[in-house]
Formats: C-alpha cells, structure tokens, sequence
C-alpha cells in the first residue's frame, strides 16, 4: 500500500491559498482543511470555508463536532461540494472547543466518536478519518488509547492520524500542547502493531526527510504540521526524495515555486482576494537561505496592499534572486 504524506489541519494557517501553494510544491500529498466546526456550517458563518480549489484534491475536511446527526449533515454538504474524505478532529485541546464538546476531550467519550462514525457512514459515502492523540491528561496509558481505537475503528473508521502526544486540557494552551507534552513514538509503533488492519498515521515534530523514513519503516504515513508552514522547501524535500520530479519540470527551484504561486495570486486578486492572505503563505520558502529575512521584511513591511499588486512579491524575488547561488535557489 503507499505511504501517505499529509499536509495537518492547521487553524488560521491551512486556507484554501495555503493548500494550492503546498499542491505546487507536493503534487502527491494529502490536504485538509482547517478545522471547520458543525455549527459555524450550520448557522452559515464559515459556510464559504467549504470552498477549494479543483487543483487541491485529494483534499478532506475536517470536522469540529459531537452531535452525530450534525456531523453527518455535514458531511453530507462536504460530500457534494466534492471532498474526498471525512476527518474528526478528536485532538484540539483548546477551552474554547472544549466548551463546544469537540476536540481532544472526545478521547474520553469513544462510544460518541463512534456513534458520529457511523451516522456520517451512512449518510455520505466519504471514507471517515480520525485525528487524535495518545491520551488527555491523567488518562495516558496505553490501554485507554487502544479503547479509542478499537470501538471507533469497529463503527467504521479504518484510518487515524495520530499525534503522538497526549493532550493537557487545562493548564497547557494549545501552542504549549504542541510542545511540552513529550512526544512518545512507540506507543504509535504499538498501535500499528496491534491493529495491522488500520492505516496509521504519526503527527508531530516532523522535520526531517531522515524522521520521516525512520517512521515509515513503521507506519502508514507520516501527516507534517508546522514544519510545512515555517519552511514549505521542506514538503518539497519530500516530494523529490519518495516521488521524483513528477511537478513535470516546472517546480524546480524556490524561485519557480514562488512564480507558480504568483499566477494562482494574479487569477484570484481578479476576483476580489486580499493580496495579504495570499502573500502571507511565501513568507517562509527561502528559510534557512540568505537574504530570508529580507524577503520576509519586504513581503510584510507595512503589510502588502491590494494597490501594490504582484509587483511586491515581484521586487523581493529579484531582490532574494540576487543573493542566491545556483544550488540554493
């Protein structure tokens, strides 16, 4: 079976502008969306967050929710606005989707998981994903974990991204849950272990092409979180080492992952998009690389604006270009 290289759900970060710019770099990696709860769906305020590109599939959504007609309601709408997938976000560990009853508290309730597994099967025919994390606070052990797993597996879910620490629901906001609790790699290798028949998926401090064949020799896939968002050149890192060149040619250097990028700029800047949510996502693809910080300053400065067009990003390219020898650009 082949591996599966994901893009994570991230909030604030994996819009729609984000997953075209990572399809340009990983045209064979799975996209999803930010976390979208039921209730901004259902009462219409986020009901614009459904849209995508054509170019971005495979592309799954994934849901914020606990009430299992909602989910499948849901996803019913995803179903038709032509997703590839369902994926539950049973891992956000902040109070504000706790309060919701969503999010990673659902660990402790797999009986509900499950029951919104199996309304969402037999609503939409989407194939049902789950990302979660090891365990929430004192409730860690393994055994806890494999509860999760075995009855939402039973209802009909075959797939899980697993980030591969557990969550504090108080005490911990959720940039700190994202570092503090310690990543513990084995406990993902023992699930795949014990349930041979799922897809397992690891999440979390991912940076290296060397991390990733090291989990691979293990799992399913490896899904990338914030490394692709600080240093997108990584995602191409990926793509050439287990792909090969198959962007035809054209992705080839940062330069022409930027020019790519500008004409998926240009043909929405006609249709009225802020130029700053789009220029944003560039701001990391020459890290590591000299002149960065001086690509990142002119692409921000003041904060680009709709009057200045392309021609910002046009600048800081020449300018960035420059500095640049042949084998680092």
């Amino acid at each position: 079976m082949e591996k599966i290289f994901a893009l994570a759900p991230m909030m604030s970060i994996t819009d729609r502008h984000f997953r075209v710019f990572i399809r340009h770099i990983f045209p064979r990696s799975q996209l999803y969306t930010e976390m979208i709860s039921t209730g901004s769906v259902i009462h219409g305020s986020r009901f614009d967050a459904l849209n995508f590109e054509p170019i971005e599939h495979p592309i799954g959504i994934q849901l914020g929710g606990s009430n299992p007609k909602e989910l499948a309601y849901c996803s019913k709408l995803a179903e038709e606005r032509g997703y590839d997938e369902i994926n539950l976000n049973i891992g956000c560990p902040s109070n504000r989707v706790q309060n919701a009853r969503f999010g990673a508290c659902l660990m402790a309730e797999p009986n509900l998981v499950a029951s919104c597994v199996e309304q969402i099967k037999n609503t939409c025919n989407l194939p049902v994903t789950i990302k979660t994390r090891i365990g929430i606070d004192q409730q860690d052990d393994y055994t806890f974990l494999t509860e999760f797993i075995s009855k939402t597996s039973s209802a009909g879910c075959n797939m899980f991204y697993i980030h591969a620490r557990k969550a504090w629901l108080n005490g911990l906001n959720p940039r700190q849950n994202r570092s503090i609790p310690p990543l513990e790699y084995d406990k993902v290798y023992r699930l795949k272990e014990d349930f041979p028949n799922l897809q397992i998926i690891v999440n979390g401090g991912i940076h290296s092409v060397s991390e990733v064949e090291s989990h691979l020799t293990k799992l399913d896939g490896v899904m990338i979180g914030r490394e692709a968002n600080r240093n997108p050149w990584f995602m191409k890192e990926l793509s050439d080492h287990y792909f090969g060149n198959s962007s035809k040619g054209r992705i080839t250097n940062r330069e022409t992952i930027v020019r790519s990028y500008m004409e998926y700029i240009e043909q929405q800047l006609t249709l009225g998009v802020s130029l700053k949510t789009m220029v944003r996502h560039l701001m990391g693809i020459y890290h590591g690389q000299r002149g960065a910080r001086h690509w990142r300053r002119m692409l921000c400065g003041d904060g680009p604006v709709s009057e200045l067009g392309l021609e910002i990003v046009e600048s800081a390219l020449q300018k960035i270009t420059s500095l640049q020898t042949p084998e680092h650009t």
